[in-house]
């Protein structure tokens, strides 16, 4: 009994260390490293904007089991090789053993709403492979969208940041998640999954030479018909972080982040080029 003791608190002592090197690890190294300016990081703590930050091998998720929403991803794009592969898109979508809240495929069924991505199948795929993919498929990437919205005018909006905004830029940042008002609506079939109102959409480009860096932002309610020109939705990422409550850049320089998340400039884009793109399907 006596030697048993003192293995059990070493293996508790192990056990604690591991944990530690690996929140470390996640926090200190892998999460910095796929968040440009700092990881999403709620202003006030708050237990509606209080996220678990998931990582995926091609973006991040702000996971809320409150709300059963991601309420942001960031992931990064960049040209798509000509050699990249078309993948086979999934069938199904899948649980995520890692949220608290057990959303599932079957809980958008017959609810009206679509099961509509926030990091992008067709880009993730195309980019980063089939692993990363599947990814894309689990609920905690997962929000509820009107049709209109996700096979039209979010779809639009997927294909001019991969097909336009990346290879002009070469690297782009972006930051997706729903907005919610203070009448709470959950899907019919579950209690679990809370329906948003709007969705934003923020782009970053780090900027290279002599280019700054410049911001792009998005905010498109629910009820669009989905062939609306994309500019009517463009606002200020500050605007965003009022309607959210997040800091999206929390480690950018204080004075360039006053400007550049006040401007509201969709020429330095380019965006009336691509506005009233119809979609890819």
């Amino acid at each position: 009994m006596t030697y048993r003791r003192p293995v059990t608190r070493l293996l508790i002592l192990a056990a604690l260390l591991l944990a530690a090197a690996v929140y470390a690890y996640e926090s200190l190294h892998a999460r910095p490293a796929m968040a440009w300016q700092g990881v999403p990081t709620a202003m006030e703590w708050r237990a509606l904007t209080w996220t678990r930050v998931l990582r995926n091998d091609a973006f991040l998720v702000g996971w809320s089991d409150l709300r059963g929403n991601p309420l942001w991803v960031k992931y990064r794009l960049t040209p798509i090789p000509a050699d990249a592969p078309r993948l086979r898109r999934p069938e199904r979508f899948s649980r995520d053993w890692r949220a608290l809240n057990p959303v599932d495929h079957g809980d958008y069924s017959g609810s009206g709403y679509d099961r509509g991505h926030l990091a992008p199948n067709y880009a993730i795929s195309r980019l980063y492979g089939a692993a990363a993919q599947q990814q894309t498929f689990l609920m905690t990437n997962i929000t509820p969208q009107t049709r209109a919205l996700n096979q039209k005018l979010w779809q639009r909006l997927e294909e001019v940041e991969i097909d336009f905004f990346a290879p002009r830029h070469e690297k782009l940042w972006v930051i997706a998640g729903p907005v919610f008002d203070k009448n709470i609506e959950r899907l019919s079939g579950t209690p679990r999954v809370e329906v948003p109102d709007a969705f934003f959409k923020i782009y970053a480009a780090p900027g290279r030479g002599d280019a700054p860096p410049r911001l792009l932002a998005f905010v498109v309610p629910q009820a669009v018909h989905g062939n609306e020109p994309l500019d009517r939705f463009v606002t200020s990422v500050d605007h965003v972080e009022e309607l959210t409550g997040f800091d999206f850049f929390p480690e950018m320089d204080p004075a360039l982040q006053a400007r550049l998340e006040a401007a509201v400039e969709p020429s330095a884009w380019r965006l009336e080029e691509v506005a009233r793109r119809p979609g890819r399907y």
